[in-house]
């Protein structure tokens, strides 16, 4: 499957048509931006890392029934995936305090939820991503609240899936972002699982192994996602 003419370029991927229609390749940059882009940097290595840990996930979650656009790896740095209608709301899935939550509600960093906490986000940089809530995308009629609640109940499928995938390799699943697409007619999950989109620590030291480490100037950026890359092939 080749590269015919890219359609995108995001903050950490591009997208680019191929010879099928409906299939797109997607490829994975070391352009790491933070705070809506206001932080920019480069994590060397991080496309190809994140590729490879997206693809297992993907399968993953395909294996436990999770539909996503994922088709197949196809080298260190591209994946094919299915053309989605992507649903501009992002979702982010809390287990423990950490980044946003604990600033906006002025809470301590480490507390471990009762439960998972769901928050959406409006997908648009030049909001900031707003928080929203059932009402607001009604409103903007941003997908129907059947839609919704499909993703919803993904979400939390999602989750129970990841805690369990990282657990088994010593990961504590802090929080993560997703996003979701509709492809002829289905919900899917898009974009990727990674270091970039996922909060994790290593179990019992608190070691932040993610992005924050780039956000918050902590070094060892690139050991850390080899280091989530380890133990995921493992």
């Amino acid at each position: 499957m080749k590269k015919i003419k890219m359609i995108y370029e995001g903050k950490a991927k591009k997208l680019f048509t191929t010879e099928e229609k409906d299939v797109l390749i997607q490829e994975f940059k070391d352009d790491a931006t933070a705070f809506n882009a206001q932080k920019k940097g480069t994590i060397i290595g991080k496309g190809v890392v994140n590729n490879k840990i997206s693809a297992i996930i993907f399968k993953y979650l395909q294996k436990h029934d999770i539909p996503t656009h994922f088709i197949k790896q196809l080298d260190e740095r591209d994946m094919l995936i299915k053309t989605l209608e992507i649903i501009p709301i992002e979702v982010t899935i809390r287990n423990i305090v950490a980044g946003g939550m604990a600033k906006m509600l002025g809470l301590e960093e480490g507390i471990v939820l009762d439960e998972p906490v769901l928050e959406y986000h409006y997908k648009s940089d030049a909001l900031d991503d707003p928080l929203i809530n059932e009402y607001h995308v009604k409103a903007l009629k941003l997908v129907t609240l059947k839609d919704l609640d499909e993703v919803k109940k993904l979400s939390f499928k999602i989750n129970d899936l990841l805690k369990e995938f990282f657990s088994k390799r010593r990961l504590d699943l802090v929080d993560f972002k997703l996003e979701f697409g509709k492809y002829k007619g289905k919900i899917l999950l898009g974009d990727e699982i990674s270091p970039d989109t996922c909060r994790l620590w290593e179990e019992k030291t608190g070691k932040k192994l993610d992005k924050d480490r780039f956000r918050r100037d902590l070094g060892e950026i690139e050991e850390a996602y080899q280091e989530v890359l380890k133990r995921v092939i493992s």
